[in-house]
């Protein structure tokens, strides 16, 4: 008999996201929860402990953001999930309910393309319509200027703490999928290029948070991998950050500047790491094997993350050894650990994760295909792959080529033949399923989303 209290728990269970705060105010703080049924954006004061919901609209709220003072909250209003609006803005610590205002008057709705707020009131906005790509410099009290505009994909990606600087990844040679660099002045100047070619793309990581800092950390892929550079646009210098991990590399700053959190994603699973610019020496982080939502460096040094696996439901943790916060409510029950497959295709070794049910051999298995494509399954808690367990039934989730998390050369091998390559794929890990035992040949479910 199923449990059906057990796997609907898991779906009422209230999720977060990690907390983020303000850089220059770090006691504010804002999150992302669904504790209400739908995903708004909330408050939390770590100095008196307070959280209050900031948004509340029918169909949840998804994109929001704090700014460099932790006075002013943004966030993105759309029209039941469409994507197309205006951003809104109200003061942290106002009172639930209280009305949000539009954050920048004289623009008109449009999808967002990256959002920059300042210390002195400057916000850099970027914003998507049929007219193309359009990036906008607004000052408090005045009206704002456009600052660049293409009709190729363009979006703005980081701002220099002086604000002197500011990153705009674009595809102005028409590539949207491997996005090149600029970095240009507020007056609308170019300060320098970079862009790695044909096939390669760069995308900005943030500058460093550092006062009159010009370095910004740059994510590359020039050996056929995520790894990290940093690149000084003022200067015209750039250190290739070279590091003997397989999978690939992610990297953010510590508050000082000095050093780097290394995200390193390898085989389905995240591990962090600091890397000292000084010395080069690297050093483990201790965290449990699964996946890294997301992660940051407190100003003490400490860091949080969120953190979950197939067995286990996600928690903010940190390396203090302490949970940084929780949602009210009981938490997910527990689930089984994934199993790692790898099969041989016709395009290389395929990455399969299974999660196996009570009983006997064969049996009744779905093959749940991601979304993206470029994304990718791994070892983090799924309650619906967890709630087909329970019902008796293996799942299998296949990282075809087109997913993340296995190099570009794997990513990108959809690229003219989208709809083929993945089922290819797929179809391998299937017969690998059935001429295992794993899988009854005759009781085979598909499902996927959006992509998959």
């Amino acid at each position: 008999m199923v449990d059906d209290e057990r796997w609907k728990a898991r779906f009422r269970a209230a999720g977060m996201s990690l907390p983020r705060w303000a850089r220059d105010a770090p006691s504010h703080s804002i999150y992302r929860s669904n504790v209400t049924g739908t995903w708004e954006i909330y408050t939390w004061d770590r100095d008196t402990g307070e959280r209050r919901q900031v948004t509340d609209r029918p169909n949840g709220t998804w994109i929001g953001t704090i700014d460099r003072s932790g006075e002013w909250v943004w966030w993105f209003a759309d029209t039941d999930g469409d994507e197309f609006g205006v951003w809104k803005r109200v003061p942290f610590g106002a009172e639930e309910g209280a009305e949000s205002v539009p954050a920048v008057a004289g623009l008109e709705p449009s999808y967002p393309a990256g959002l920059c707020l300042g210390r002195t009131g400057l916000a850099v906005v970027g914003r998507t319509t049929e007219d193309g790509n359009t990036i906008h410099l607004c000052q408090a009290g005045a009206e704002p200027e456009v600052l660049y505009h293409h009709a190729e994909d363009a979006h703005v990606a980081a701002m220099s703490r002086g604000e002197s600087l500011i990153a705009i990844g674009h595809s102005e040679h028409g590539d949207s999928r491997h996005m090149a660099l600029r970095v240009v002045r507020p007056d609308g100047t170019t300060v320098a290029d970079l862009w790695d070619g044909p096939g390669k793309g760069v995308h900005a990581a943030g500058f460093a948070p550092v006062e009159g800092d010009s370095r910004l950390l740059v994510n590359h892929e020039r050996r056929g991998r995520d790894e990290m550079l940093i690149w000084d646009p003022v200067v015209g210098t750039e250190q290739e950050i070279v590091l003997d991990l397989p999978g690939e590399i992610g990297a953010a700053w510590y508050p000082d500047g000095t050093a780097l959190l290394i995200a390193h994603s390898h085989e389905a699973r995240d591990e962090l790491y600091r890397y000292d610019l000084a010395t080069g020496s690297l050093t483990a982080i201790e965290t449990p094997r699964g996946v890294i939502g997301g992660a940051d460096v407190r100003p003490d040094g400490t860091i949080e993350y969120s953190w979950s696996s197939a067995a286990e439901p996600p928690v903010i943790r940190s390396t203090s050894g302490e949970v940084v916060l929780t949602p009210p409510g009981p938490p997910a029950p527990p689930s089984v650990p994934i199993e790692d497959v790898w099969v041989d295709g016709p395009g290389g070794r395929i990455h399969a994760l299974v999660s196996r049910p009570e009983g006997d051999r064969p049996f009744p298995t779905v093959f749940d295909v991601h979304g993206g494509p470029t994304a990718q399954d791994d070892d983090s808690f799924r309650p619906a792959v967890a709630a087909w367990v329970d019902h008796g039934f293996a799942v299998v989730r296949v990282n075809y080529r087109g997913s993340t998390g296995y190099g570009s050369e794997w990513r990108d091998a959809i690229e003219g033949r989208v709809g083929l390559t993945e089922l290819e794929d797929i179809k391998a890990v299937r017969d690998w399923a059935v001429s295992s035992g794993l899988a009854d040949p005759e009781r085979l479910v598909l499902t996927g989303g959006s992509w998959g």
